[in-house]
């Protein structure tokens, strides 16, 4: 599939499209968004009006319908993916969808089996794979800067959301399994475990523990687990949603036979490299828009000039690795 301009729809008018992705596919070189989508037509008006949109639509058959589009953005919660994907790509238009993927693995896998007869392709946005300070964490580890890589370890440890607790606590939608195929864990750790596996190669086994510790939603809060890379790298990871905010931690450490490398997934903080040399730290921002550079990709490959770093096939395996975790 060659396409000369990519007209995109989105379906979902959410936080994540104000400013990580929306602003972006008009700022990209052949990429244009042209229609939006939102079950509230009020909704869809506002956004469109205010981010320079020529159409809006309230039905995603209206959306699917609309012949100037040819490319569909999917910025919904997991539980309707699979549903809008398939849809769209049985529509004839290339999809790109946000994570996680789908609810679960089995999901993923009637996604990429759509992809595969229609010949539409499918994008999902683990966007860390394009994104600078991500692409040099890359560089320095295929450079051996720090030697043959032993072990992996990430902790993210964050306080309850604030609509979480109180006297009226209202969670949204991330901790209804439902809803989201889990909780935070799945809205966090789809993210790290795609990036790993694009920076260390296939994961190849996974042990995990998950369990709800606060009560104060009903999908987990507590994960622990580890895994081994098919290179025999291994790796653990603990994540906690209910501790005081003192101890609110994003580290990932990357321990090499000569040194560690040292990062945080969701925030730009500096990049550390520590050796026998010294300390070196690699400060790299995030472009405005987040997105923007993996959207330049996805345009690329549709264009027939590049390629994508995430697929639907590599999109699945975050799924399918939490999947295994989460029990």
């Amino acid at each position: 599939m060659i396409l000369k301009e990519i007209n995109w729809g989105m379906i979902g008018c959410g936080n994540v499209t104000e400013k990580k992705s929306g602003p972006a596919f008009n700022k990209v070189p052949h990429s244009t968004l042209v229609a939006v989508m939102a079950r509230d037509i009020h909704k869809a008006a506002d956004y469109a009006q205010r981010h320079g949109v020529p159409r809006w639509y309230d039905s995603v058959d209206a959306l699917l319908a609309d012949p100037e589009v040819n490319t569909i953005y999917i910025a919904t919660p997991p539980h309707v993916h699979a549903d809008y994907a398939i849809r769209a790509m049985r529509a004839g238009k290339a999809v790109y969808v946000e994570k996680p993927m789908a609810l679960n693995a089995a999901e993923c896998a009637a996604m990429n089996q759509v992809s595969t007869e229609t010949g539409m392709p499918l994008f999902v946005a683990y966007y860390r794979r394009a994104l600078p300070n991500f692409i040099q964490i890359k560089a320095l580890v295929d450079a051996k800067v720090i030697g043959d890589i032993r072990l992996v370890h990430l902790r993210i440890h964050n306080p309850p959301q604030a609509e979480e607790v109180g006297e009226n606590p209202q969670p949204r939608w991330r901790v209804m399994p439902e809803i989201s195929g889990g909780g935070h864990f799945h809205d966090l750790a789809s993210h790290q475990l795609d990036y790993l596996e694009y920076l260390l190669g296939e994961i190849k086994s996974t042990q995990g523990l998950a369990r709800n510790q606060a009560g104060l939603y009903p999908a987990d809060d507590v994960v622990v687990a580890n895994f081994e890379f098919a290179s025999g790298v291994l790796g653990s990871g603990t994540w906690c949603f209910t501790v005081n905010p003192e101890q609110r931690i994003d580290e990932t450490q990357i321990i090499g036979s000569k040194g560690k490398i040292s990062f945080a997934f969701f925030n730009d903080s500096p990049i550390r490299v520590e050796t026998a040399e010294g300390v070196v730290e690699y400060p790299i921002p995030y472009p405005e828009n987040v997105q923007q550079p993996f959207i330049e990709s996805m345009v690329q490959e549709l264009c027939g000039e590049g390629k994508c770093p995430s697929s639907g096939v590599t999109g699945a395996r975050a799924n399918a690795l939490m999947d295994q975790i989460a029990v």
